[in-house]
């Protein structure tokens, strides 16, 4: 990593360096001179750079206040943002509380005196580059040529210790140490030695050469607490104490090995180090020393004597991987203890230190956090916050409670040193093991050091300091950037005491606010004006208005969340206002708050233009939503009344009147006033309206109820005198400006009209607050008196209306606590009302009004009597139902639902339930039977399914009587079909008498209804008798169901007769059809159609004969299948010559078709001559020529040469396939061996191993050698143990296919095993000649391997024979004129065959 320093000037050598928040300077804006003679190395010295920031070195503890955010929350975060990208954020910005921004965490400043001096020493006085650095109250750098170069704070070159003569004898300066008054330095080299220097005077006082062994380099050399014990690590991995002593002014120093490199190599050791105010603490006075190994960590104590605490093993990471450790005063539970972190790869763990009242040591593991990177550096810079490096030399800031990573900075400019050299102990020989050298490829302890919240850090040609901002610099970067979202959003964390690696803030949580909210207000004014500043002054307005989408929420939202409005309202309105669009965006972006009530009063002004704009706009639905939710005091009633009239703003116009002038009176008559003449004229009602209505009814029921509308509550003291007010206004007589023909109560009267059922509700739900309120009750029957006044026998309401009320007062009447008083003969009179048998309109309705009324009951008692004869009348029947079932009449509900064609098929389920459920008595549940039993007709009229369904679970045993009932044969079949079709599926489980007798009565008339369901009723019914069957199928000519009982039956040659009946029959209409064609002498289409439809049924009837001929023939002998095939020959054969007409060519065709479909069937089970003899004999044939026969001869020599050619094609097939599989088995059995090479592949010796004795080899087809004796020892044996019958396994192959080579039960396939084991005998044929090596072929037998192979081969060919399978694809595409398939182009037939089976050679 490290570069030859640059020859030119020193500040061309520190421009080059990329530093992190300074800009890159520009010479000609600067007015800086050229430099022609780089300055001298004393004028550097003695120069003093005022303009740059003095490089102080606090000498404060890190747990400081001064240093630390002491009241930050430990809350999680998302991921760290970048600084600068607002991409987070949404098109229009609100504050998103879940997402963190922390900005620039850490400082990033160059030291440019040291780094000046650092490559001027390097070019002038020849001190070599920089290789490690230590950093205290002042600054050690060591060099390559053994320097040390010690600055102070202010970066001033103070000492240059050692010279380039000892540096040549030392090496390289590898290791730094100031111990904590700054008064001493050591210094550890590169070839061992360590030197202590006095920084006072830099004095040399010691020089040690013997603490360790010789020829390894230092690695680390540190102080302890106690300034007369320091230790030391090597490259050898061992670490040793240093105990400097002064007796009688002679300096000494004693070495204790404390852990040695043979146990493990040690390469980080990191003592306890106590900050100033902590030096008292009970565990410093153990003197803690951490050290890293390449495979654990140990933590000892060196006091009060030696003792190891804890050892605690790495998890698995990359060798390469650097260990780290460091530790820090940590406060834990009102406990301040040290706490070391430690890490080896990408996972930080934490260990807490604390000392027990016993004495002891105690050591807690903490949460560890895990990074995606290989970390090469760890320090702390405050006891929350770590900064990592890792293997890229990127920068991790990480907050230790919340486990964030904070910010991520590029070091890659810095040109970090690294170690490597040390690590591999290059200067003494190299003599180091090559973990050590791994680990070293990325080591950089020497160029990090830490001190007091500083990490300074060494590059090869300049010096780094990192330090955390204060958070007011945060800020600014933030800022500077013009960032103000990002800014806003860091600031409030501050403000929440959220923030992470806060610095800056003090004081307690008020005072910490004010001082946040004072610079949140600054960076609000800011915004704003960079906002106006930045506006685009031409462009497209939506451009415009989404840059202000981005700010103004920004600005409303901060200001609120500081609880200023007053500054939002006032100075940063003022300043928007400048600009018309910012002006829109923010009217436009109050709502969002208004509405959800963080802005519950706007000045005047602003209501003023929020008013003007969105009824500009037409924004009107958001206007009503601020306007309902803002202080009326900030409203201008009287404009806000009629922008709201104007517009339909309802909601908004009863709220200013409610608020802003306690009337509740007047929304009401100016909505009464818009819908009250429209419902007068009986006009239909407008949407409007509607929604004015309701809004209407739901405000009456809030002012009634106490509740403010739309939102809220009426206040206590007004909640009486509301309603009262309310009420009053309701039973008013006449409106305020009514005419002379205004009905009386016009109020009450419109609400009637517009919703009876609604408004009824609202006084249901209002007379439920009634109790012991002596006014409300007289408004109570006030109320109830004009309803009954306005509605009982007026023809403007409906029956449905009227039943309302009476429903309503019905209900209000049963309360126990009732007072209203209500006539009982209006209720009289609203049944005769209801029950008018003259009236048809309504009718569901006035009996579900009635209903309704009659289920309230309470006071309301009719005479029963009377009303079932009312009811009877005007057909309520489900009043009637209701009568019933309350006098336990549940027979007569039975005619209810019978009667009544809505509900008709609902009876089912009824009378279902009440056979079913308890609670029925015998006696009724008998009545009820009955009168299902005297009306089973109707009730099987309705749905047979379900009739049956509830025979089968209530009435089985009143079947026949059912069925005497049922006189109708259809309807019956129905029945029957349901009923037993229902007993063979889910009610399979119970009963019926005389089951047998159903089936076949079912059978009966199914041959009359539904001839084409006999089959598969025969098919699955299992309860008919096959006698009685038969005899039912024959009486209705069902002949396929007849013939299906006689094969059942065992009569073959019956069934068949009755089949062969059937195809005469339909041959006989074909002729018949075609007879009548040909006199006719013409064809129209319908004549066709049904031509068409005989011949697809003639085909059905031949398919079905040759389907029962081939099931039936399996068990005949030859006589007997003749006495089947012959017939049905016969007969096709004799219908051809009785075809005529015009389609008699296509007739014909069909038929001889359908005969060699007959020919083909045969001739599997007649033989060939005896057909054609069949054939000949034919009296219609026999006096013919023999042309009329030709083509059924032709068809069966063809399908004898196809048949003929198929089996000889095959035959050749099999064999060619069965002599290549044996032709290659051969060949791989027989060839010969040759062995990839002439050594054995077990003891890895040549085959021959001795000149003077024979020894027996194996050769495997893998190519694998082995002695003989060599394969005994690793048991690869297997199979019989006579030696000729031994069967060898390759050794090689079976480790690496099988893993552990043993003996086995079954041997493995596979190249391992040899297709011909052959041993190869080795003599010595001349004891003074060369060695001869011949093979010799011991055995030449089929192995079991072998054996498997081929009876896989003969496996290959077992199932059906390729001819079997050919045949069966014939019989796929049949065609006529041959018994057998033959596809176009014969005599090119080509059959595709899958290629033979490959064998592995």
């Amino acid at each position: 990593m490290s570069h030859s320093p640059d020859s030119h000037s020193l500040l061309s050598a520190s421009s080059q360096l990329n530093l992190m928040e300074v800009d890159s300077i520009d010479d000609k804006e600067f007015d800086i001179p050229q430099v022609d003679t780089p300055p001298t190395l004393e004028s550097i010295l003695n120069e003093l750079e005022d303009e740059e920031e003095p490089f102080v070195l606090e000498d404060t503890c890190i747990l400081n206040t001064d240093n630390m955010d002491a009241h930050s929350c430990e809350t999680s975060s998302l991921a760290s943002s970048d600084s600068g990208d607002p991409t987070h954020l949404k098109r229009k910005r609100t504050v998103d509380m879940s997402s963190t921004v922390h900005g620039c965490v850490l400082r990033h400043s160059l030291l440019k005196g040291i780094s000046a001096q650092i490559v001027s020493a390097a070019d002038k006085v020849d001190a070599g580059l920089p290789t490690a650095i230590t950093v205290s109250g002042v600054i050690a750098v060591g060099t390559s040529h053994g320097l040390a170069l010690v600055f102070d704070a202010n970066q001033a070159l103070r000492l240059c210790l050692g010279t380039k003569t000892t540096g040549a004898e030392f090496g390289a300066v590898s290791a730094l140490s100031i111990n904590h008054d700054c008064s001493r330095l050591l210094c550890g080299f590169a070839k061992g030695q360590i030197t202590m220097w006095d920084l006072a005077n830099g004095k040399l006082l010691r020089t040690i050469t013997d603490a360790h062994p010789p020829g390894t380099a230092i690695l680390h050399v540190k102080f302890t607490d106690d300034p007369t014990i320091a230790v030391c690590n090597d490259s050898g991995g061992s670490v040793f104490e240093l105990a400097f002593r002064r007796v009688m002014g002679m300096r000494s120093c004693d070495s204790r090995c404390l852990f040695s490199g043979s146990k493990g190599e040690v390469c980080c050791i990191e003592p306890l180090r106590s900050p100033p105010d902590f030096r008292d603490h009970p565990i410093t006075h153990y003197s803690l020393l951490a050290m890293a190994s390449l495979t654990k960590i140990l933590v000892i104590g060196l006091k009060p004597s030696l003792k190891v605490w804890m050892t605690f093993p790495y998890n698995k990471s990359d060798p390469s991987s650097v260990p780290q450790l460091a530790w820090q005063f940590v406060a834990v539970q009102k406990m301040v203890n040290p706490v070391l972190a430690f890490c080896k790869g990408d996972t930080v763990h934490f260990l807490l230190v604390k000392k027990e009242e016993s004495g002891t040591i105690h050591v807690i593991k903490q949460r560890q956090f895990q990074l995606s990177c290989d970390i090469i550096s760890l320090s702390w810079i405050n006891s929350r916050t770590l900064v990592l490096v890792d293997s890229h030399e990127k920068l991790h800031v990480v907050d230790r409670p919340s486990q964030e990573v904070l910010e991520t900075l590029d070091l890659e400019q810095v040109q970090l040193v690294y170690n490597s050299r040390h690590f591999k102990s290059l200067a003494t020989g190299g003599n180091v093991s090559q973990a050590l050298a791994l680990v070293g490829e990325k080591a950089c302890y020497q160029s990090v050091s830490s001190y007091s919240g500083q990490i300074v850090y060494l590059g090869t040609k300049s010096a780094h300091i990192m330090t955390l901002r204060n958070w007011r610099e945060r800020i600014d970067c933030l800022m500077k950037q013009e960032h103000f979202v990002e800014a806003l959003s860091l600031a409030w964390s501050f403000h929440e005491g959220a923030a992470k690696a806060v610095v800056g803030l003090y004081g307690d949580s008020l005072k910490r606010k004010a001082v946040v909210s004072d610079k949140m207000i600054e960076i609000l004014f800011q915004f704003a004006e960079h906002a106006l500043k930045k506006c685009p002054e031409q462009g497209k307005i939506q451009v415009m208005e989404q840059h202000f989408q981005d700010v103004v929420p920004v600005l409303v939202d901060y200001c609120l969340l500081l609880q200023r409005a007053d500054l939002l309202f006032n100075q940063l309105y003022s300043r928007l206002v400048e600009n018309m669009v910012a002006k829109a965006v923010f009217l436009e972006s109050l709502e969002s708050y208004i509405v959800a009530d963080r802005v519950g009063h706007l000045t005047p002004a602003i209501m003023r233009d929020l008013l003007d704009h969105y009824h500009s706009n037409g924004m009107m639905d958001s206007l009503e939503r601020c306007i309902v939710h803002l202080d009326v005091t900030s409203l201008d009633i009287q404009q806000v009344v009629q922008v709201c009239w104007e517009n339909q703003l309802y909601d908004a116009m009863i709220y200013v009147f409610n608020s802003g002038t306690n009337d509740y009176i007047t929304p009401m008559e100016k909505l009464f006033a818009v819908i009250g003449p429209t419902l007068k004229e009986g006009r239909s009602l407008t949407d409007e309206n509607v929604v004015m209505g309701n809004k209407l009814l739901v405000y009456i029921s809030c002012c009634l109820a106490g509740r403010a509308y739309p939102l809220g509550d009426i206040p206590e003291d007004l909640v009486v005198q509301v309603k009262n007010q309310v009420f009053d206004f309701l039973i008013r007589l006449h409106s305020a400006d009514s005419s002379e023909e205004e009905e009386v109560f016009p109020f009450i009267r419109t609400l009637l009209h517009f919703d009876t059922r609604e408004f009824l509700n609202v006084l249901a739900m209002t007379f439920e607050d009634f109790k012991n309120d002596k006014q409300a009750l007289e408004y109570q029957q006030r109320i109830v008196d004009i309803l009954l006044q306005v509605m009982v026998d007026n023809p403007d309401f409906t029956p449905s209306q009227v039943g309302g009320l009476f429903t309503f007062l019905a209900r209000q009447l049963a309360k126990p606590d009732n007072t209203l008083f209500v006539n009982r003969k209006l209720f009289d009179q609203v049944l005769e009302f209801l029950c008018c048998p003259d009236d048809d309109s309504r009718h569901t309705e006035r009996q579900q009004v009635l209903l309704e009324l009659l289920q309230v009951g309470g006071v309301v008692q009719f005479n029963e009597e009377r009303l079932l004869m009312l009811a009877e009348k005007a057909k309520f029947y489900q009043i009637c139902e209701f009568l019933y079932e309350k006098n336990h009449q549940y027979d007569m509900i039975i005619d209810c639902y019978l009667k009544d064609p809505l509900r008709k098929w609902e009876i089912f389920n009824y009378i279902h339930n009440l056979l079913s459920m308890p609670g029925y008595s015998n006696e009724e549940k008998q009545r009820v039977k009955s009168k299902v039993l005297k009306h089973i007709k109707d009730v099987v009229t309705l749905d047979p399914s379900k009739s049956a369904d509830l025979v089968l679970f209530h009435f089985t045993t009143e079947v026949q009587q059912i069925i005497s009932e049922l006189q109708d044969d259809q309807l019956l079949f129905n029945f029957l079909n349901c009923l037993l079709e229902s007993r063979e599926g889910p009610h399979s489980g119970s009963i019926l008498p005389q089951e047998g007798d159903l089936h076949e009565l079912l059978l009966d008339l199914m041959c009359r209804f539904a001839p084409d369901q006999l089959l598969s009723f025969l098919h699955t019914s299992q309860h008919y008798r096959l006698e009685e069957a038969i005899q039912i199928t024959q009486k209705h000519h069902c002949n396929e169901a007849t013939a299906y009982l006689l094969e059942t039956k065992g009569d073959v040659h019956g069934a068949f007769a009755v089949l062969l009946e059937t195809l005469k029959e339909t041959l006989c209409a074909l002729t018949a059809e075609s007879d009548r064609g040909a006199k006719d002498r013409r064809c129209d289409e319908d004549e066709a159609v049904r031509a068409e439809s005989m011949l697809m049924k003639l085909k059905e009837s031949v398919n079905d004969i040759i389907v029962f001929c081939h099931r039936s023939c399996q068990g005949l002998d030859q006589k007997q299948r003749e006495v089947l095939w012959f017939p049905l020959l016969d007969t096709m054969m004799a219908s051809q010559k009785q075809v005529k007409g015009l389609n008699a060519k296509h007739t014909s065709d069909v038929l001889k078709e359908l005969t060699m479909k007959v020919l083909n069937a045969m001739s599997s089970f007649i033989s060939l001559p005896a057909i054609i003899q069949q054939i000949l004999q034919d009296p219609v044939y026999g006096k013919g020529k023999l042309a009329e026969i030709q083509g059924l001869i032709l068809g069966m020599l063809d399908t004898f040469n196809y048949e003929q050619t198929l089996l000889e094609t095959t035959t050749n097939l099999l064999n060619y396939d069965l002599h290549w599989s044996l032709a290659h088995l051969r060949a791989a059995v027989t060839r010969g061996l040759h062995p990839r090479q002439d050594c054995c592949n077990i003891c890895l010796q040549q085959y021959k191993r001795r000149q003077d004795a024979a020894e027996e080899i194996i050769v495997f087809s893998c190519g694998h050698l082995y002695h003989l004796q060599c394969l005994q020892q690793k048991d690869c044996v297997w199979g019989c143990a006579s030696e000729l019958q031994r069967q060898w396994r390759c050794y090689k192959c079976s480790a690496i296919h099988g893993g552990r080579v043993g003996p086995s039960t079954e041997p493995k396939r596979g190249r391992s095993t040899s297709l011909a084991q052959t041993h190869v005998t080795s003599a010595r044929q001349d004891t003074g000649a060369s060695a001869l090596r011949k093979k010799v072929f011991a055995e030449a037998t089929l192995d079991l391997q072998q054996e498997q192979s081929w009876d896989e081969i003969r496996c290959l060919y077992r199932g059906p024979s390729r001819l079997s399978i050919l045949s069966e694809v014939s019989h796929c595409h049949e065609k006529t004129g041959s018994l057998f398939s033959v596809q176009p182009g014969t005599e090119s037939f080509q059959l595709k065959l899958s290629p033979p089976p490959l064998f592995e050679e």
